[in-house]
């Protein structure tokens, strides 16, 4: 599968890596291409322009901070039924609140002829860098939100490709949930708490 970033920082080499050594061919966009040259370099990936990654991928990780997405996405051209990971969090660093809501939905509707999907948010990319992880006997869960079937499917064969696994969590809708877990989260374990405590299996119910 030919994958390309939005991007070129932490979220794109730690997932780029494993999709690599999976097999996948990898494009590493950036503005500075010397950076998106350097981070292709490290992990074995190709580079080029944001526009050249985006035209690349089949599949595109949108790896840049929430605060410039959506002007980001304006000056790219995405082919009809390009699927696009939407691993953003818009977080108020602050308090750690939500600073937008919806952002995957807004990112839907800048690219409608693309397939959004939610995916990644949910962790840091040293967490994505050092998968997989087993929990309790059991691989990392992955959220996904998104309304295209194949899209979905898509994006589960490249969570798996990190050791983890896909957890289906409902339709793009939905992805606003996945954002405020990710603030609920991000503002527990900064202030000290066991965000995976507050989530007992069904079986302790």
């Amino acid at each position: 599968m030919r994958i390309g970033t939005v991007g070129n920082g932490g979220m794109a080499a730690a997932l780029g890596r494993h999709w690599v050594r999976a097999g996948h061919e990898l494009m590493i966009g950036g503005r500075e291409l010397s950076r998106a040259a350097a981070t292709a370099e490290r992990i074995g990936a190709r580079s080029g322009s944001l526009r050249e990654a985006t035209a690349y991928g089949e599949v595109v990780l949108l790896a840049v901070p929430a605060e410039v997405v959506l002007e980001t996405l304006v000056e790219l051209e995405f082919a009809p039924g390009t699927v696009l990971i939407d691993c953003t969090n818009a977080l108020d660093q602050r308090d750690h609140s939500l600073a937008e809501a919806a952002m995957a939905e807004a990112i839907s509707s800048a690219v409608p002829h693309a397939h959004v999907v939610k995916a990644f948010n949910l962790a840091a990319d040293t967490v994505w860098r050092d998968a997989p992880h087993r929990f309790e006997g059991r691989p990392l869960g992955v959220p996904l939100c998104g309304d295209d079937r194949a899209a979905l499917e898509r994006v589960a064969g490249l969570v798996r490709d990190l050791g983890c696994e896909p957890v289906p969590a409902g339709g793009l809708a939905r992805a606003r949930l996945l954002e405020a877990t990710a603030a609920l989260a991000i503002g527990t374990w900064v202030r000290g708490g066991d965000v995976r405590a507050l989530f007992p299996p069904l079986s302790a119910a």
